[in-house]
């Protein structure tokens, strides 16, 4: 895909998959469709004309870091097949918010910024101490806003250490006052929005809700991977976040819980395959859904198959 960005005819042909037209309206943004490519597949931003040429409306790279970091040691990501299921451990590698700033830069510089929204997903440096963590994010939301339609602080990865602490309620509070306060700075407003767990109950959600009520957050994605591997008997003992088919129904179960405590959109994330399983996802109350593993097992056709779904 990064190759193939380069090239005008390549990209022509990845057109072949583009979904009919469903346009939305959110954050004060145009979504050309409801469908968007999640965080962690483009984690450096290097194939955005790619995911653009293919239909997606919208596109999420990341997660970022202010510093480099080559994340945790291979192997990383594991296939489930039967289970249609992936487990990752890939540890918030990425090349840095500096490098990837100027990657986006020169995409921007040559013309070929795409007109679908692209969020850059954040995260906390993995040697930076946890209770460095709010400037750690910061510095990244200084460095990358300029080329972000929107920015996600990703608080619930479970491949970093201590990072799920900071969906606390004392901690995230801190963590979202500062990086308003420099959004209140940015012009125009970056629409920020936070990514949570899926194991959080209905207390923590709770709390996390009133904290982005408060602190005038865009919105919610609704979920990050499990660290709950029982759907898988012969990787109980794997470390990682699962993802695909077995997240399906607690993620879903959690994006209900919180549309119906809250007015503030979410995104769903977590076990979209087909038509039917966004469908429940859209009665769950999502407002735009995000797809990852779907993608890996189903192929760039899946967009033209979800897209009914949508009416």
């Amino acid at each position: 895909m990064r190759f193939t960005s380069a090239l005008a005819p390549a990209l022509a042909v990845l057109r072949s998959f583009q979904p009919p037209a469903k346009p939305r309206t959110l954050f004060g943004l145009q979504f050309p469709n409801p469908i968007g490519l999640a965080a962690g597949f483009d984690k450096n931003g290097v194939a955005i004309p790619a995911w653009e040429a293919l239909g997606f409306g919208f596109v999420e790279i990341g997660t970022v870091t202010a510093r480099m970091q080559p994340g945790n040691p291979r192997p990383r990501i594991f296939r489930y097949c039967e289970q249609r299921a992936l487990i990752n451990r890939l540890g918030f590698n990425n090349d840095g918010a500096d490098a990837v700033a100027a990657r986006l830069a020169r995409l921007r510089a040559r013309g070929r910024w795409p007109k679908i929204p692209v969020g850059i997903n954040i995260g906390k440096s993995k040697a930076v101490p946890i209770e460095e963590a709010a400037g750690d994010y910061l510095e990244s939301f200084r460095r990358l806003r300029t080329y972000a339609d929107y920015i996600v602080i990703n608080i619930s990865s479970p491949n970093t250490p201590s990072l799920r602490s900071l969906q606390k309620s004392e901690s995230l509070n801190e963590l979202l006052r500062m990086i308003q306060e420099e959004n209140a700075r940015t012009i125009p407003r970056r629409p920020l929005l936070v990514k949570i767990a899926p194991e959080l109950d209905h207390e923590d959600l709770e709390e996390i809700v009133r904290a982005c009520e408060a602190h005038d957050i865009a919105g919610l994605i609704a979920t990050n991977t499990t660290v709950d591997h029982s759907a898988i008997p012969n990787a109980r003992n794997q470390t990682g976040g699962l993802s695909g088919a077995p997240l399906l129904r607690r993620s879903t179960e959690v994006l209900q819980f919180v549309c119906k405590n809250t007015r503030l959109p979410v995104v769903a994330s977590g076990g979209i395959f087909d038509a039917q399983t966004t469908r429940e996802k859209l009665a769950a109350g999502a407002a735009l859904i995000q797809i990852y593993t779907g993608y890996i097992y189903r192929g760039p056709g899946l967009l033209q198959e979800l897209i009914p779904a949508f009416g």
